[in-house]
């Protein structure tokens, strides 16, 4: 993560206020978290440079339930957006979409009767 970004990002996390030990450093294991959610990989392979997975994993699932995820979202959104920074095209590859396989349109019970296709001439 870029210093602008740290810079923009830090006051809205919340404060580890309370008994207890010291957080870890949340750029720390924000950069982990960062780094499991690019690669896809299991929460287990995050480097250890990044803090012990556990607390990556435990940071991340507890900023999803008290909104700070939402929270950081909304205020970049709204913030680059107000200075034309944020670029609203998006772009879907539809090769990676799959149908159901119930999807596939083969009828139950074999073939269909004569008389069922489109285009077949009901006179006979």
């Amino acid at each position: 993560m870029t210093d602008a970004a740290w810079a923009q990002i830090e006051p809205l996390l919340p404060q580890g206020v309370g008994p207890g030990r010291r957080w870890r450093d949340h750029r720390q294991v924000l950069n982990g978290i960062l780094w499991r959610l690019r690669t896809g990989a299991p929460w287990r392979d995050v480097p250890e440079r990044y803090g012990p997975w556990q607390t990556c994993y435990e940071r991340w699932k507890r900023w999803d339930e008290d909104g700070t995820w939402p929270r950081l979202l909304e205020h970049l959104q709204v913030k680059d957006d107000a200075v034309g920074q944020v670029d609203w095209t998006f772009s879907i590859d539809s090769s990676i979409a799959r149908a159901h396989q119930h999807a596939a349109g083969a009828r139950k019970g074999g073939a269909p009767e004569k008389g069922d296709l489109a285009g077949d001439d009901q006179a006979g």
